[in-house]
């Protein structure tokens, strides 16, 4: 049931209940940790940080809710995958187009509603567990900040910024809660870091998509011991490597988009999955691993030309430091007026360009005559359907690269150092076993 993903996870009640047998991790133990109110009571018990949450059926109930908790909220429906009917929300408005959004989707179960953790380092925690002992397989950071889908997100293993003893703590708390909710086979623990405080976001009872990469980057076969475990096999048995050895590499998984063949479509990322594969990419720093992936996805990142930058209000803080590193290697910037502002009074040279709807001559034109090798847009909320998104749709017509996020702006700056540094040399999965 548990290796297949969420489908047969909501079929696992009415199929033992018909009298099917079922392998590994059982129907109870599944809907202790797909229960909103009862994962969280199990936290309470454990004294494991959660960001505040509630659940609501009604827009009256989810209000009441937005009251207590505060925006913004993380809106989603439960017993669905691939964040499908997810969103950030903001204010009023927002919650009641997304209540009603929510409840199409999943109209039989009530709507999640949690406290989002803004400039949060989301982690995914891939284990095994056997009711008896539990094995930590990977422990991976997301590249963009929390409210990314997991699916969406770029990731690396091992984590790149966060310490020994944080990740250790995150091994720890991944045990009490596999052991504590009867878990027999693979799971999943998606975790936030916030100034050093670690919040659980949800366990899944189930493989993960991040188990094949999981595998690849530490040469262990979690979905192979996850089978073997549900066939009744203990983890003691399965001669495992230590969790705590160490790599010396980096592997990054970065998703592939679908921009291209859906004219039109706006290219956010959010917290509702819209990638349609992966790639990976293997080094010895992370800079020089995630380049690789950029370059597998069949982006060019041109080493030289203007760059335009353009970010909402939450980022102007952090665009600094980045802009600096692009002038440092040579780049022009061209910004929007608000932007631009920020980087001069950092003492960053940049030209303004208007935006689209200020007439010409605009960054539209810029792009369309290839003047911009690529973009750093950064939209205001959890859509932007104004200038910014016919900016990205035009960026993708013409196959030019950018980063959504300032997160992924600061890991592409860093690749592109990397690349100007190093030749790129490939290394195979088989000699990281």
């Amino acid at each position: 049931m548990t290796l297949g993903g969420q489908t047969p996870i909501n079929l696992a009640k009415r199929l033992k209940a018909a009298g099917v047998p079922i392998m590994g991790t059982q129907p109870e133990a599944i809907d202790l940790a797909e229960d909103r109110d009862r994962f969280a009571s199990l936290l309470d018990r454990l004294g494991i940080a959660y960001p505040p949450s509630s659940t609501a059926e009604t827009l009256a109930d989810a209000k009441d809710v937005a009251r207590k908790v505060g925006y913004p909220l993380l809106v989603r429906p439960s017993y669905v995958l691939g964040g499908r009917g997810m969103a950030i929300v903001y204010d009023d408005p927002d919650l009641e187009k997304y209540m009603l959004e929510a409840t199409k989707v999943s109209p039989d179960h009530p709507v999640y509603l949690d406290s989002f953790l803004e400039d949060a380092i989301e982690l995914d925690v891939d284990a095994l567990c056997d009711d008896e002992e539990c094995y930590v397989g990977a422990v991976l950071e997301h590249i963009e900040e929390c409210g990314i889908h997991s699916g969406d997100s770029a990731c690396c293993f091992p984590p790149f910024s966060l310490s020994d003893a944080l990740v250790e703590r995150i091994r720890s708390i991944t045990s009490d809660l596999a052991l504590s909710c009867h878990i027999r086979g693979p799971l999943n623990v998606q975790y936030a870091v916030k100034d050093e405080q670690i919040f659980v976001i949800e366990l899944n009872p189930r493989a993960s998509r991040t188990v094949p990469f999981s595998s690849k980057a530490t040469g262990v076969s979690l979905a192979k011991y996850a089978a073997r475990i549900m066939s009744g096999e203990k983890l003691r048995d399965l001669d495992l490597p230590p969790v705590d050895r160490e790599y010396g590499y980096y592997a990054v998984k970065e998703a592939v988009m679908p921009w291209s063949r859906f004219p039109g479509a706006d290219v956010t990322l959010g917290p509702e999955m819209k990638s349609t594969g992966e790639v990976m990419g293997i080094d010895d720093t992370f800079p020089k691993a995630y380049a690789k992936t950029r370059q597998a996805i069949d982006y060019e990142i041109p080493m030289t030309g203007t760059v335009f930058v353009s970010v909402c209000d939450r980022d102007k803080r952090s665009v600094g430091p980045v802009a600096l590193s692009l002038k440092n290697l040579g780049y022009d910037i061209v910004a929007t007026r608000g932007t631009a502002k920020t980087l001069r009074a950092a003492g960053i040279p940049c030209e303004v360009v208007k935006p689209i709807s200020a007439g010409h001559p605009n960054i539209r034109d810029m792009i369309v005559e290839g003047r911009i090798a690529f973009l750093i847009n950064t939209p205001k909320g959890h859509s932007s359907r104004g200038d910014g998104s016919q900016l990205r749709s035009e960026a993708v017509n013409r196959g030019i690269d950018m980063a959504t996020t300032m997160s992924g702006a600061t890991a592409l700056v860093q690749a592109i150092a990397a690349l100007r540094a190093f030749e790129l040399r490939p290394h195979a999965l088989q000699d990281l076993a």
